[in-house]
């Protein structure tokens, strides 16, 4: 008896052990990572204007797709996407699996549909009144999609080219369309089904037979095998031709099937994510900051193609020699944060990306550093010419892999030898030697039209905003000429990075517009004036936030408004202030001024650095406060989690680095203001093999504030630091409190540099 006790116990143990191993193995394959984090949707429905796009790629990679719909409402779907050639474009080709008669087919079905699923490396959705199951996987320039008809009718496809041409050959499907500025984009198609027939929609819409389509919606319809209820659809894209495209989809997804490589794109997916690792928080803030840190990898996107790329700035395809070539960065707002988030997690990309720049400016005709660089080319997009900002900061953070010289030759051309004047790309003209000889660019009294050529048709001279940028960009201008000893001409351009001083009206404290005489335009509003958008004078926001539009110098501000108690004041006045109107009112004027608390703005990119300016006064307190509650009013874990325009990364860039707990305020100083941590641990592993970590002791939700800190094991007291204390490894321990420490941070000799400082 006692030795069938024994057994049964040995037994016992011996099942207890493994099924204590199979809840272990159950718990390890359920461990999320980074990528598991992501949630495509936050923000899918915008707050007034463009929502977030829940984008499949891979990180910076040429193809791009989303579901084609109005926003995350949208009742039907557009077909299924191909290519997405820009952000926020619309697909350059379209898919259509279509079951039924052929009278019903259109170039582009419109699809009822449900149990939609997206990740970024993955998109399932089921076309319910159609019947049609769709997976998709992608790859860098390659993906597959496997359909699955699930009634009875005849199966179809539909390939569609809004502007291009279509062809059938027996074996693939090809063809190209037409984007902008002549931009050609490539399609190479294969079937895992060979098609039955193929026929094309005529003028009056009816199927005729046909292999080869071109024009407007130039399509093809294939009729699949009715016994085969599925079809794998293998395509390469390509801006370079149809070849390339083919060799694209044999590189990357020929030889496999779906699962493979959305599991590849998953690995790389949580290797770029993985940079960055963070813990002790909730489960939405965790998803807050890993959907942020995915959306920076949305922009720029890589156009090499086995170790060539086409160019629209030039309109030839060029050999890289082994730097690839990027584009569709969108430079106004991406300087801000994305940039300098780049340098720190991969900055032999950011290396490649300024390359990119310098081969831009080559292949135009004025060697103009590019402004706002698509696959299509320099739009010229918006105000400033912000390049040069990347440039000296990726500079004196350490990447020399690009030649400065070159850089500076073509970041002066493009400040001194194009018009400043926004959305142009014409020659320099009246209004920038006035520029030149005044230091400010003159507005326009209310009421006077405009007669200056380089000013675009439907734009504005943003007199403002345009004086207030170019100071900057010129202060970086500076910058690279003293560091390659052209004394004289950093001299010079320093000089006039004190043109803002030139619109500070001494009686309001407000940057205001003047007109050719000198005068302050008058009667004047620093909420309404200047039209829609405020761009009469100012551009997209108004003169509440361009009062703080100085990064480079930040305490000669501080001095013009009358010392730190006036400049806190200031501060505080504009996260107070009224909207003055009804929030219809005030929309219908500045409809990117969003995401308001007070004047304030959190939906547009020229306040991200404006919560962090009490460092400079003696309040770090008060930056920390702001901090944590402007991410918890505006950054959330749902659809409409983002408070503005997002553009592929410039504004999440700044959730990434302030829920970590610091921000480069002025990029091209390589100093981070400190905020404060969101998390318990976060730690960035760095690609010299380093980690550099940002520890919270006393951490709870509600410690938001900083009672003391530690760098590197040594008393810190300074609410900055250097990039250099990143870039060597080490730690910012931080010990947090529900109750602001006044003092920590707040001697006047601790406070973070500024231009006034820093001659060379």
């Amino acid at each position: 008896m006692n030795k069938v006790i024994r057994i049964a116990t040995v037994f016992i143990v011996f099942m207890s052990f493994i099924w204590v191993s199979c809840k272990k193995g159950v718990k390890e394959g359920n461990h999320k990572t980074p990528i598991d984090y992501v949630n495509p949707y936050i923000g899918n429905i915008s707050h007034l204007l463009v929502p977030t796009f829940p984008t499949i790629h891979l990180p910076n990679s040429m193809l791009r797709v989303y579901p084609e719909r109005g926003d995350y409402t949208g009742d039907v779907l557009n077909g299924l996407p191909l290519m997405i050639t820009s952000h926020r474009g619309s697909s350059a080709f379209n898919l259509s699996p279509y079951q039924g008669t052929k009278r019903e087919i259109q170039p582009v079905i419109k699809y009822s549909y449900d149990n939609e699923n997206i990740t970024p490396y993955s998109y399932k959705v089921y076309l319910d009144e159609q019947e049609i199951s769709v997976n998709y996987a992608l790859s860098h320039q390659s993906a597959l999609y496997d359909i699955d008809f699930e009634n009875k009718d005849e199966p179809f496809l539909v390939v569609n080219s809004k502007n291009g041409e279509v062809n059938w050959d027996g074996t693939a499907l090809t063809g190209f369309q037409i984007i902008e500025n002549n931009t050609k984009v490539y399609l190479y198609m294969k079937l895992s089904n060979v098609p039955e027939a193929v026929f094309t929609l005529n003028a009056n819409n009816e199927l005729v037979k046909g292999v080869t389509s071109s024009g407007d919606n130039a399509n093809l319809i294939l009729k699949l095998p009715k016994e085969n209820a599925k079809v794998t659809v293998r395509y390469g894209i390509s801006f370079i031709d149809e070849d390339q495209a083919a060799k694209n989809l044999e590189r990357e997804v020929a030889y496999k099937n779906i699962d493979e490589i959305q599991r590849e794109g998953r690995e790389i997916w949580n290797e770029a994510l993985g940079k960055i690792e963070v813990k002790g928080t909730s489960e939405d803030e965790l998803k807050i900051f890993y959907t942020s840190l995915y959306r920076t990898f949305e922009r720029p996107v890589c156009l090499s193609e086995d170790g060539r790329y086409y160019s629209a700035f030039d309109n030839k395809i060029h050999e890289d020699e082994g730097v690839p070539f990027y584009t569709d960065d969108w430079i106004w707002d991406s300087y801000r944060a994305q940039h300098p988030l780049r340098v720190l997690l991969d900055p032999k990309r950011e290396e490649d990306i300024i390359n990119s720049f310098i081969r831009m400016a080559e292949q135009m005709d004025n060697f103009w550093m590019p402004t706002f660089p698509e696959v299509t080319g320099d739009s010229r997009r918006m105000n400033s010419n912000h390049g040069v900002a990347s440039v000296i900061d990726a500079y004196r953070k350490g990447l020399h892999g690009f030649d400065l010289l070159k850089a500076y030759e073509a970041s002066k051309n493009g400040i001194t030898e194009k018009t400043l004047a926004p959305w142009s790309g014409m020659p320099a003209g009246e209004l920038d030697e006035f520029y030149k000889k005044e230091g400010y660019f003159p507005a326009l009294q209310q009421g006077e039209k405009e007669t200056v050529p380089e000013v675009h048709s439907f734009e504005s001279r943003q007199p403002v905003a345009v004086t207030l940028g170019t100071s900057y960009d010129e202060w970086c201008l500076s910058q690279i000429a003293f560091e390659l000893d052209k004394k004289q001409e950093g001299e010079a351009f320093l000089k006039k990075s004190y043109n803002y001083r030139n619109l500070f009206n001494p009686e309001t404290k407000f940057f205001h517009p003047k007109d050719k005489e000198g005068s302050f335009i008058e009667p004047f509003d620093y909420k309404f004036s200047g039209g829609m958008g405020a761009r009469k004078y100012y551009g997209e926001n108004n003169g509440w936030i361009y009062r703080w539009d100085v990064p480079h110098n930040i305490k000669d501000l501080i001095g013009l408004m009358g010392g730190k108690e006036a400049f806190i004041n200031n501060l505080d006045a504009m996260f107070v202030e009224p909207l003055g109107r009804s929030k219809s009112a005030f929309y219908a004027q500045l409809p990117d001024h969003t995401g308001n608390v007070g004047q304030f703005s959190m939906a547009n990119e020229p306040s991200l650095h404006i919560p962090y300016l009490y460092n400079y006064a003696g309040q770090p307190w008060k930056t920390q406060k702001r901090i944590r509650n402007l991410l918890k009013q505006w950054f959330r874990n749902d659809l409409m989690g983002v408070p503005g325009d997002e553009d592929g990364g410039g504004m999440t860039a700044f959730v990434v680095f302030s829920q970590l707990g610091f921000y480069p305020v002025t990029p091209g100083i390589p100093v981070y203001n400190i905020g404060s941590p969101v998390f318990e641990e976060a730690s960035i592993h760095l690609t010299n093999g380093k980690t550099f970590k940002i520890i919270t002791e006393n951490y709870s939700e509600d410690n938001k504030y900083i009672q003391s800190a530690k760098l590197n094991g040594v008393e810190w007291n300074k609410p900055w630091f250097t990039h250099s204390d990143i870039i060597n490894g080490g730690a910012l321990e931080v010990t947090m409190g529900k109750k602001a420490n006044k003092e920590w941070g707040a001697n006047i000799k601790n406070e973070p540099p500024s231009a006034i400082e820093l001659r060379e």
